[in-house]
């Protein structure tokens, strides 16, 4: 067996033919219609392949069909685990499909959004999923324009332009609020933010509709904005509910994420601050690590894997399908009880 040296010329197509002795139309048969060609012809070449040390121009192919056998996904933030467990998601349809994943990270960026999907563009990615800093971002519009189908994860859009996969996170806002009632609590904090991030929003508002229902004024409810949705928000707000004077100061708090939840948890457990006796929590998403915290969190779960496998059929049956019409699914949020609020 002949062993290339480093740094020599890659084999070729035409170097298998001639080592086989065959012609170029048998070697391309043998890379993509193997059923075309005899068993003994067909063992002869890939010998050749494994003898010449021959890797088949996968993107040399692709430029040729104008696609290739990719999908990406845009995340919002690498470091929620939120966004990776819908990554698993979709992964696990790509893979269902033959095809490879690649995974961008804008970190809430919207310039670092538009430079990726410029990048993805080039490389003929056969679909685009998009958690995007601005749904209705007229950069996701160029693309579709362009002919590489879009679809906007656990967002929605102004429109229907789009195919989209999302949880009502006005329900979720409700299930956690109306939890906290049942309680008895009376005196509830929101923590989340930025404001401009859709889930903050339409979480608030749907903590506010269940506070509204119960009959308490709408600014009894506290809002504590938060600049990110991250653990070190967290603790930070946890700081500021402790700064509050105790006849006033919130006996429970409803977080936008899981993540500002446990940095919550983690300021009132250093603190020497009972949970739930003294604080009671609630979460959203359902993160493995909600489940595993010092004090088990109450959380708002979602159905992370199958808004990703979701997201990734819609943007396969557009890349495939003539007769794709664009749909909007939201899925409906389930608020899981445990510690956190239960004592």
């Amino acid at each position: 067996m002949s062993v290339r040296e480093p740094g020599a010329r890659s084999a070729s197509v035409k170097d298998v033919a001639a080592a086989a002795g065959v012609s170029l139309g048998t070697v391309s048969n043998v890379l993509n219609r193997p059923d075309r060609v005899s068993p003994g012809t067909r063992e002869r070449v890939l010998k050749a392949m494994t003898d010449l040390g021959f890797v088949r121009n996968e993107s040399a192919r692709q430029l040729r069909a104008g696609t290739s056998r990719t999908l990406a996904y845009v995340m919002l933030d690498a470091s929620n685990p939120f966004f990776t467990d819908v990554a698993d998601g979709i992964d696990a349809a790509a893979e269902a499909a033959d095809l490879s994943l690649v995974l961008c990270n804008s970190r809430d960026s919207a310039s670092r959004e538009q430079s990726h999907l410029a990048l993805l563009e080039q490389q003929r990615v056969q679909g685009i999923l998009v958690t995007p800093v601005d749904p209705d971002s007229p950069s996701l519009d160029e693309v579709a324009r362009r002919g590489t189908p879009v679809v906007v994860v656990d967002r929605t859009r102004a429109d229907q332009s789009f195919c989209s996969v999302a949880v009502d996170d006005v329900l979720g806002g409700r299930l956690a609020v109306e939890h906290l009632l049942d309680r008895g609590h009376t005196r509830v904090a929101y923590v989340g933010g930025p404001a401009h991030l859709g889930q903050v929003h339409d979480r608030l508002e749907g903590a506010r509709s269940a506070w509204a229902a119960a009959g308490h004024p709408e600014d009894a409810l506290a809002v504590i904005e938060t600049s990110a949705l991250t653990v070190a928000e967290g603790r930070e707000a946890g700081a500021r509910l402790a700064g509050i004077p105790t006849r006033r100061r919130p006996t429970a708090v409803f977080c936008a994420n899981d993540l500002v939840a446990l940095g919550l948890l983690q300021h009132a457990i250093s603190s020497g601050v009972r949970v739930p006796d003294e604080i009671a929590i609630v979460g959203y998403d359902d993160i493995e690590f909600a489940a595993a915290a010092a004090v088990p969190l109450t959380s708002v779960r979602q159905p992370r894997q199958l808004l990703g496998r979701t997201a990734a059929e819609l943007v396969l049956d557009e890349a495939t399908n003539v007769g794709h019409t664009h749909r909007q699914v939201l899925f409906t949020p389930e608020l899981v009880a445990r510690s956190s609020t239960l004592g």
